[in-house]
């Protein structure tokens, strides 16, 4: 199932759940699930800009959820867009609420102050946390420490250069996860080029994973997938299948 699209007249919750064994020993999260700007927020932003990455990580959705269903794992997707708040970014981050992203102007956050700031933070960001730190609890009681994957989509060019890697493996300090995850990723028949902390670098200050993972010291990787590969749903199968067959042998509780 692909992203709802900017001019979906419902409005959803804000975080969609996907339910799973809290005993797997594996949570997956999507922080750029969703496209989704409700009818009483406006942006002021180009309805075409909401099928680019600036709105939302595209494909990202459809991969979480086909993970989640093959390993059986609990899945957290936001239901809005990143140009509301962006949930991968710490609370006193400037880029937490985008004023300008990647050329296109977002006149509705231009001038917000801290009182709409903190109603956004309380209505999409604060959820969020809550559905992670509300599936983090219930692995815990069930007597495993979780790892937490989180799935994301990086543009094919940036900044008209050609990015080499079908997929990248972000992380900061903690590689109890993210390396074997990376040579098993290596190891696969397709041949893929792999990125190590690219294309972007790992351990941004107050990102999910630093929240959820870091902070809690469970195991963890930040996903990258290439967004050509997983704009249409036989990729987001495809991909969902490759992670699958990577993770499950990377979980204590399914390794046993």
């Amino acid at each position: 199932m692909n992203a709802p699209t900017r001019t979906d007249s419902a409005t959803p919750h804000p975080v969609e759940i996907v339910p799973g064994d809290p005993a797997g020993g594996l949570i997956l999260a999507c922080d750029h699930a969703s496209n989704h700007v409700p009818p009483d927020i406006a942006l002021g932003v180009a309805e075409a800009e909401f099928g680019r990455h600036i709105a939302y990580d595209i494909g990202a959705a459809g991969v979480t959820r086909g993970l989640a269903a093959l390993l059986g794992a609990p899945a957290i997707l936001t239901n809005f867009s990143r140009l509301i708040i962006d949930p991968n970014r710490g609370r006193s981050d400037p880029t937490l609420v985008m004023r300008l992203s990647d050329g296109a102007v977002v006149p509705g956050n231009a001038r917000i102050d801290a009182a709409g700031k903190a109603a956004r933070l309380a209505r999409f960001y604060d959820p969020f946390d809550a559905a992670i730190d509300a599936a983090v609890a219930a692995a815990e009681a069930a007597g495993l420490a979780p790892a937490i994957v989180t799935i994301h989509s990086f543009t094919p060019y940036w900044r008209g250069v050609a990015r080499p890697w079908q997929v990248g493996i972000l992380y900061d300090r903690d590689e109890r996860l993210s390396r074997p995850l990376i040579d098993a990723l290596r190891a696969d028949p397709a041949g893929l080029t792999v990125g190590d902390n690219e294309p972007y670098g790992g351990g941004l200050p107050g990102d999910t994973i630093d929240r959820h993972a870091t902070a809690r010291g469970l195991p963890n990787a930040l996903v990258e997938i290439r967004q050509d590969l997983i704009a249409g749903e036989a990729g987001q199968a495809e991909w969902a299948e490759r992670f699958a067959r990577c993770l499950a042998p990377l979980l204590p509780a399914r390794a046993a």
